[in-house]
């Protein structure tokens, strides 16, 4: 039988603490495996519910998630796991760190041992947000510190959005303002439960939400932008989701133009669009807290029957925001003959698309 774990995020150290508490009141059964970076080293605390079985400090020679998981946290969770002793496991990320990459490793058994999909299962994860401030924090400019105070290029926004992104529970610290509410309705995934940090028990934080539904097979529910779509929630006390789509291409040139005019302000915007320059490549559309990432994510699946295609959904709160994006989204397509007449050796997307 596999190990439940649910994974914990958050971008706060005290509110992270806080759930870690309430999941391991829960009594004998559940282990607690939590996880800080420095800049030389990865902290490790393992403990059960009345006592620490481990505190420990790791040397790393890159302080990033992605060496913390490779060398320390994939093989302390498989250890864990083939130990046989836990009955349920609480993995606390390192503060603003995103949940994908685990998810990945625990669901797929990438970078990980190689049996680690076969020992664990994803039982959930939680976020956990500071209500009165989640409405500047996912869509405001600010940028996170790292441990001197300095500013990294991370925005906040950026880091929280995709920490809900997965989010099967998000756990709210003081009041939830109710448009703040409706803004959590609109880019969680549907299903999603939102209770108070403060009240809720271990039964509720440790329930096995994904082992009890459809997402189990289907692990990354929210995070792979080819399969963006709104969540659903009505558009009310001024925040609005915007379901952009059609087979047309963006056209290079306009959208170099227009992306300030289709991307900048207070939005939360995911999706995928094409270039003709590139018609076999699928872009990535990722933006929040003021950035906005374009990329690549694949090529068109023929045999699935693919065809090249453009869908942005993006949510945002201030007035005039959805004519802006809307009629900016409008300019930037491209006509079916500027696509077919598309010769151009560059295309002017080499810095974020890479070369042609």
């Amino acid at each position: 039988m596999r190990l439940p774990v649910t994974l914990l995020t958050s971008m706060d150290p005290v509110l992270r603490d806080s759930a870690t508490a309430a999941a391991l009141w829960g009594g004998p059964g559940t282990v607690l495996l939590r996880y800080d970076l420095a800049p030389d080293r990865l902290h490790r605390l393992a403990a059960e519910f009345d006592r620490v079985l481990e505190d420990v400090d790791v040397p790393l020679e890159h302080a990033c998630l992605g060496c913390a998981l490779r060398e320390d946290v994939l093989p302390t969770v498989a250890a864990i796991a083939r130990a046989g002793r836990a009955e349920r496991l609480v993995l606390a990320l390192p503060v603003t760190a995103e949940p994908l990459a685990v998810l990945q490793a625990l669901t797929l058994g990438t970078d990980g041992p190689d049996d680690l999909a076969d020992l664990v299962a994803v039982a959930g994860v939680v976020s956990v947000v500071h209500g009165p401030g989640l409405l500047d924090d996912l869509l405001g400019d600010e940028l996170i510190t790292d441990g001197d105070g300095e500013e990294t290029d991370r925005a906040v926004g950026e880091v929280l959005a995709h920490q809900l992104d997965e989010a099967d529970l998000v756990l709210v610290d003081g009041e939830l303002p109710a448009r703040s509410s409706v803004l959590l309705d609109h880019v969680t995934a549907p299903g999603c439960v939102v209770a108070d940090l403060l009240a809720v028990d271990a039964p509720d934080l440790l329930a096995p939400r994904r082992l009890a539904t459809s997402v189990a097979a289907e692990p990354l529910r929210h995070s792979d932008l080819r399969a963006a779509r709104p969540s659903g929630a009505d558009d009310r006390l001024g925040v609005f989701t915007l379901d952009l789509r059609t087979p047309a291409a963006f056209h290079p040139g306009r959208l170099l133009e227009e992306i300030e005019a289709v991307g900048a302000g207070r939005l939360r915007a995911r999706g995928f669009f094409w270039v003709p320059s590139r018609p076999d490549v699928v872009c990535a559309w990722d933006g929040a807290g003021g950035q906005l990432s374009i990329g690549t994510i694949g090529t068109w699946d023929a045999r699935r029957g693919e065809r090249p295609r453009t869908r942005l959904v993006v949510t945002g709160v201030d007035e005039g925001d959805a004519e802006r994006v809307s009629a900016a989204f409008e300019r930037i397509l491209a006509t079916p003959a500027e696509s077919a007449a598309w010769t151009a050796p560059e295309d002017g997307l080499e810095p974020w698309l890479g070369d042609r």
